[in-house]
């Protein structure tokens, strides 16, 4: 009986120290653990070096920029560029005064990359979604096919647009023989390089170069798709191009604005093609922005203007982007309404 009272006993007053441990553990005085702080400090001491790097290969960079572009700074300020005299808004003037020389040189080159990057960008994202949509059936050789699809992405920029200069020589170049002797398409060889065929040339390479990166992003989009979906339309008499227009269409929406503006960006800021296609002084009618400002800063030797142009084509952008997500981001909401 006595160790009945005693196990009763133990067994009545054993849910008091866990009670009492509750109590203390809900003490609101506690600060927090060491331990926790720690790991709620790792993941930005992990980022501080990628903000470090960012900071001094663009941010200081774009702000150096910014302060040349209300400096007269020409060549013979370049040993000491911080001794360059203020020209306050002078370097801006000059820039969109359209009816003098340098604006009106600047607007024709902005006007040609508008049209370039509307073009290629369209057509990246058409060729790309054709072929994405195409492998997503079985078949045999399917994976080679995508292998060979993503070549152009892969190459090094520099080798595949110098690859594509030889093939536009005038004399012995693919493109030439194939359209001039082989096919008989043309009167005589053309001229690719100068002149207005120049910027078709100029968006071939641009197209042939972006379009894998398109079907990349679009084929990944594609996986997420139920094929439940497909296989209910096909049972209610929907065709292919039904198919895609109320399932594959709508379900790519997300990933298709934000390829589109990523194409955009890329496309309208390339530097690299049009300099390797043309080296450093483009064709009147590849005269592409940012090969414009690269002329204006480092062949006639005025970095203020250059300068001053950079920080305008960064105000557009950052205005066509603003309005671009805006205007996605109300598409989005209104969808799902």
């Amino acid at each position: 009986m006595t160790t009945t009272a005693h196990e009763q006993a133990g067994t009545t007053a054993a849910p008091r120290g866990p009670a009492g441990g509750a109590a203390a553990t809900r003490n609101p005085r506690r600060g927090p653990r060491p331990g926790r702080l720690r790991r709620a400090g790792l993941p930005y001491l992990l980022l501080l070096p990628a903000l470090i790097l960012e900071l001094l290969v663009h941010l200081v960079p774009m702000v150096i920029g910014a302060v040349m572009s209300f400096k007269e700074l020409t060549q013979f300020y370049i040993r000491d560029w911080g001794s360059a005299p203020w020209s306050g808004l002078g370097n801006y003037r000059v820039s969109v005064d359209f009816h003098a020389p340098v604006g009106e040189a600047l607007l024709h080159s902005f006007l040609v990359t508008v049209g370039f990057t509307l073009l290629s960008v369209g057509l990246c994202w058409l060729i790309g979604t054709a072929a994405a949509v195409f492998m997503q059936d079985t078949f045999r050789g399917r994976g080679l096919l995508r292998a060979l699809f993503l070549v152009p992405y892969a190459l090094p920029v520099y080798a595949a647009v110098i690859t594509w200069v030889f093939m536009f020589q005038h004399d012995n170049g693919l493109v030439n023989h194939v359209l001039h002797d082989q096919l008989h398409l043309t009167d005589k060889r053309s001229f690719w390089l100068i002149g207005d065929n120049s910027f078709y040339a100029l968006l071939t390479v641009s197209v042939w170069k972006g379009w894998p990166f398109a079907f990349l992003i679009v084929m990944a989009g594609l996986q997420n798709i139920p094929r439940e979906l497909y296989e209910a339309a096909a049972l209610d008499g929907a065709g292919m191009w039904q198919q895609i227009r109320r399932i594959t269409l709508p379900s790519l929406r997300p990933v298709n604005q934000v390829l589109v503006l990523v194409l955009f960006l890329w496309t309208f800021n390339d530097f690299n093609t049009p300099y390797v296609l043309f080296g450093r002084a483009a064709p009147e009618a590849a005269d592409l922005i940012s090969v414009h400002i690269y002329q204006a800063s480092f062949v006639t030797w005025n970095f203020g203007t250059g300068s001053a142009m950079s920080v305008l084509l960064l105000l557009f952008l950052l205005l066509v982007t603003g309005v671009y997500l805006a205007l996605t981001s109300r598409g989005r909401r209104t969808g799902d309404v």
